[in-house]
């Protein structure tokens, strides 16, 4: 399940949680698409909740549509992620690593609010 959470045109929020569909995955394509669209830095906000799974099935065509983004890197400014699974704040500090030049901080649920405020450039936030 993904919803979005609105907030700056320079900025995708989103939570998702559960089992990450492929309609998921294309949703959030699709606001990435629209938002490259614009000049400028795209910032991003994902927190997640008790994530399960993806479906497969949505997978390769996810990747076909999220490779050319890898061209377009340097579009990409402060992102936060705020995960209440270990492990995926583990797998974000890793693509973080990946992907320098990229601004890249992991929080934990309790830190929330300052994780989206440091996205939308509204003041600094320490990671946990």
């Amino acid at each position: 399940m993904i919803d979005f959470i609105d907030t700056a045109a320079d900025v995708l929020a989103l939570t998702i949680a559960g089992t990450i569909s492929g309609d998921d995955l294309d949703r959030i394509i699709d606001r990435l698409d629209a938002a490259m669209a614009a000049d400028g830095k795209l910032h991003i906000f994902v927190e997640t909740r008790g994530i399960v799974g993806i479906e497969l099935s949505g997978l390769p065509a996810y990747a076909a549509r999220a490779w050319p983004l890898f061209g377009k890197l340097a579009r990409f400014g402060r992102v936060a992620v705020v995960a209440d699974q270990r492990w995926l704040r583990a797998g974000t500090r890793i693509e973080s690593a990946l992907l320098p030049g990229i601004d890249y901080r992991v929080f934990e649920p309790a830190q929330r609010d300052a994780a989206l405020a440091w996205v939308e450039g509204r003041g600094g936030a320490t990671p946990g």
